[in-house]
Order: C-alpha cells, then sequence, then structure tokens
C-alpha cells in the first residue's frame, strides 16, 4: 500500500512540474488545481459515493438555478400578458410602439453581453448573477409606473441590461459541476423554467385580470410589482445560498470537494480563472464553430420571440379577443416547452446526440408553422395546435447552451462565447418581434412565415456544425478522457479546446 502511495505522489510531483511549465505559456493555472494541490491528502480514509454527492449538489444549486430562469422569462412574458389586460389602452400605445417595447429589451440585453464577459472574468459568477437578478427585480417593479411609450421603454431597456447576465452565468455555474455528459439534463431542468414562466404567467395574468376595478393599480401594474418583488428576494437568496464554485461550497467536506473536482477534470475546461486573455477573445472569432453556433442561435430565437411577446396576441385573436381566456388558453404553450425540455435533455444523458436531438424538436416546430400561416383563421383549433407546436424550439436553446460548455476551452474563451450566444439569443429576439407589423394585423401570416423558415434554416446549420465537430475530432488524438488524469496540465492548465491537443468535441 504504501509504494503505491509514494508512486502516486511521485506522479503528482512530477504533475505539479509540468502544470508550472504549461502555465508559463498558457497563463495561470485554474483555481481548482491550486485548491488541489494544496488539499493532496484530503481524501485519505475516506470513500465518496459521487452518486450520492450529486444528488446533494443538484438538490443545492440546480433548484436555485430554475427560480431565476423562470423569473427572468416571467418577467419579460408579463409585457405579452400586459398586452391583453389593458397595458396598450393606458400607456396610449399606438402603431409599432408594443413590437418596439419588446424589441429594446433584447437591444439593451445585446449592448451589454459584451461588457458583461469582462465582468464574468473578473466577478465570482454566482455573486454577478445574484447582484444583477435584483436589480432586474427592480426595473420590472419600476414599469408599474411607467405613464407613456417612452417611460416604460427605459424600464424595458434597464430589464435587459440586467439580463443580459442570466444565461452565461447559468452556463458558467452549472459547467462548474458537472462532467460533458452530466450537464445536458441539469441545463435542460433549470431552461424548464422557461415553460414553467409560460404557465404561472397565464394563471397569474388571469389572477389579476380580477381584481377589484376600484383598486388603486389595475391589474397589469399591480402584477408589475409583485413579480418585481419576487425577484429581488430571489437575488438576495442567490447571493447568500449559491456558491460561486464548488471550492467555496461550506456544505462540503474536502475530500468531497476533491472527489468532485477529480471528477469533472475530465472536460477539460477548467473551474475557474480570473486571468483576462485578450488573445482568447481573438481566437473565439476566427472559430468557425462560434459562428455556427451563432447563426443557428439566430434563427431558433426567432421564433422564440414570437412565443415570448405574440403567443396571447394570437390565442386571443382565436378567442373572440377574450383576454382571460387568451391567457388561460397559453398555459399548455408551457407545458409543451417543459417537454421537449426534458426530452432532450435526458435523451442526450442516455444517447447523447445533441445534434438530432435538436432537429427532433425543430421538425414539430415547423409543422407549427406551417399549421399556423396557411390554415384559416376559422380552423381555430388547428390554429391553436400550430402555436403550441411552435413552443418545441425553445428546447434546443438549452443544448446550444450546453455545446458551447461542453464544447469551448480557455476560461476568457469561454465567457466570451456564452455572452455571444446570449447576445445572438437576444438578436433573434429583436428580429421576431419585428416580423409583426401592425398593417399586418390580425392574420400576421408574414410572421408566421417567418417562423417556419428560420427553424428549416437552423436544422441545416445544425447538421453543418455536427459535420464540423466529427471532422475536428478524426483531427486530433484518439486518447479519451480519463478521470485519472485529474492533476495533469491539460485538464486545468488555461488552455484553449484548440490548444489543447487533447480535448475532445461533443456532437
Amino acid at each position: 500500500m504504501s509504494t503505491t502511495s509514494d508512486k502516486n505522489s511521485t506522479k503528482e510531483r512530477v504533475d505539479v512540474n509540468e502544470a508550472s511549465s504549461v502555465a508559463e505559456v498558457s497563463g495561470e493555472l485554474d483555481s481548482a488545481w491550486k485548491y488541489l494541490d494544496a488539499h493532496r491528502d484530503a481524501d485519505a480514509g475516506e470513500a465518496i459515493d459521487m452518486a450520492a454527492l450529486r444528488r446533494r449538489i443538484d438538490w443545492r444549486i440546480v433548484p436555485l438555478m430554475f427560480l431565476c430562469y423562470t423569473l427572468q422569462f416571467l418577467d419579460k412574458v408579463i409585457l405579452n400578458y400586459g398586452a391583453v389586460m389593458g397595458l396598450n389602452k393606458d400607456l396610449n400605445l399606438q402603431g409599432n410602439d408594443f413590437s418596439n417595447l419588446a424589441t429594446y429589451l433584447f437591444v439593451g440585453l445585446l449592448l451589454f453581453e459584451i461588457p458583461n464577459t469582462y465582468f464574468l472574468q473578473i466577478f465570482p459568477a454566482a455573486k454577478w448573477l445574484g447582484i444583477n437578478v435584483t436589480l432586474w427585480g427592480v426595473a420590472t417593479a419600476c414599469g408599474a409606473a411607467a405613464h407613456n411609450y417612452q417611460t416604460l421603454l427605459v424600464s424595458r431597456v434597464f430589464l435587459g441590461i440586467f439580463e443580459a447576465t442570466i444565461a452565461p452565468s447559468l452556463m458558467l455555474i452549472s459547467s462548474h459541476w458537472y462532467t460533458k455528459s452530466e450537464q445536458a439534463p441539469r441545463f435542460c431542468f433549470w431552461y424548464t423554467g422557461l415553460g414553467i414562466g409560460q404557465i404561472i404567467g397565464g394563471l397569474v395574468s388571469y389572477g389579476f385580470q380580477n381584481m377589484s376595478p376600484d383598486a388603486q393599480l389595475s391589474g397589469w401594474r399591480t402584477m408589475f410589482v409583485v413579480l418585481g418583488v419576487i425577484t429581488v428576494l430571489t437575488g438576495a437568496s442567490v447571493i447568500f445560498f449559491l456558491p460561486d464554485t464548488p471550492m467555496k461550497a461550506s456544505w462540503m467536506s474536502d475530500s468531497e470537494k476533491r472527489a468532485l473536482l477529480r471528477h469533472v477534470s475530465v472536460n477539460q475546461t477548467g473551474i475557474e480563472n480570473r486571468k483576462f486573455r485578450a488573445k482568447e477573445i481573438f481566437e473565439a472569432l476566427v472559430d468557425p464553430q462560434i459562428y455556427l453556433l451563432l447563426v443557428s442561435v439566430v434563427l431558433l430565437s426567432v421564433s422564440s420571440g414570437v412565443v415570448t411577446t405574440y403567443s396571447a396576441t394570437l390565442i386571443r385573436g382565436l378567442m373572440d379577443n377574450d383576454p382571460k381566456k387568451a391567457a388561460l388558453m397559453n398555459t399548455p404553450s408551457g407545458a409543451i416547452s417543459i417537454f421537449f425540455t426534458l426530452f432532450v435533455g435526458f435523451g442526450i444523458r442516455l444517447q447523447s446526440h445533441r445534434w438530432a436531438f435538436i432537429l427532433a424538436c425543430i421538425v414539430p416546430a415547423i409543422i407549427g408553422g406551417g399549421l399556423m400561416s396557411f390554415l384559416p383563421s376559422t380552423n381555430k383549433a388547428g390554429c391553436l395546435a400550430g402555436i403550441y407546436l411552435v413552443n418545441a424550439v425553445v428546447a434546443p436553446l438549452a443544448i446550444f447552451y450546453n455545446w458551447i460548455m461542453a464544447n469551448v476551452g480557455g476560461a476568457t474563451k469561454r465567457a466570451f462565447a456564452a455572452a455571444i450566444i446570449s447576445g445572438s439569443f437576444s438578436l433573434g429576439n429583436i428580429i421576431g418581434p419585428q416580423t409583426f407589423q401592425a398593417k399586418d394585423a390580425p392574420e400576421f401570416r408574414p410572421a408566421k412565415i417567418a417562423v417556419m423558415a428560420t427553424q428549416a434554416a437552423c436544422a441545416v446549420t445544425t447538421f453543418l456544425l455536427f459535420l464540423y465537430y466529427v471532422w475536428q475530432n478524426k483531427r486530433r488524438t484518439s486518447e479519451g478522457e480519463q478521470e485519472d488524469a485529474y492533476m495533469s496540465p491539460e485538464a486545468w492548465s488555461n488552455m484553449t479546446d484548440r490548444e489543447n491537443k487533447k480535448f475532445r468535441y461533443a456532437y
């Protein structure tokens, strides 16, 4: 036993020297490696049940991330419900004012994505997330004070600025705790907050529409205030209860932390490195996978913008302009989103093939777009089915998020790539509402056709991305990922996926 231990210690000392030499070339070693180096004897005599530890981690961090994503969707989609609750009339919105309100939230979000890359590099991800959740809750509540188009527009722009960090932060935090294969269902679980938000939003809207007409605040204004306050409380909870990294989790022992870091070292993407490397930005700008992901997410998000902003309006047109019925009839959209999100998350965990599961969601969305576009409005059941089916398209976004964390190495490059993909989502959501022009009401046929066309194009770019990853892996070493190499330089040095020749792309 002592001989084996001596050999392991000798090997780790050699790895230390190798890692140090790599660090001189590739930047500082990851903080996880430094923790492992300082706690080499932490696991002596203690066996760690990884399945039990993973379940404990799931219950500690995933619910908070889920709550954040649910609220970010709710705080955006309440504009959708406000439109059927008298918001347009109270603020005297004219022409394309409503579409612009939806658009400029994402303009604010898009403009802040690049600065957010830098902030995520210098601030702990969980603390930065909590601060921004708190601030966007304030922005949501302030929307209740709007008295015209301009004042609500300001509130929505600030909401977009503070929400810019939600997807990149959750992507980075999730990747700290799980291997590539384990990440997909966790990403999809917190991403189901979108579907839950759709269901809760419809019920909340219905409830606030039944407020007393003598109330000091109208129903939509009260809804803005209540959801804003809930969001602020959630932000405070994230600050205090969500660890920035596994190394800072007070509810894990040193041996559990070491076991977890050893387990996730196979990702070869690191945990935390505060060294900003500008050359990683330039590498991302010439990386074909980034552009294929960018275009795919933009195409996918055009339909997402429609789901977020106009689904209640489209359903109201089928429900004889009854706002209460429209709010309730929009709740099944959330169930469709949840079903497809869980389907792809657990499917990828069992079978991998991310690209195939994305296509499996795009096909029903294309069918839904066709039903919306070509059926006469008198066929209410068919049109309603089309609106519901389009919601299948929200699920692949979680997989694109997962792809970024699984396939991009280097702390700066990963943060930048996460911001790019989140910005692509914003760009698609800017385009989506703008396809709805007042002159096309009430059918909005050009917008419906755009939904179908962009999904078909996304299917093509997704398949091209799959072919690119297969080609890249064939050019690299055939050496597989080994958990035994958890102290190796490649596992924890700040190398990008291109610099690390042992890196393997997941597809």
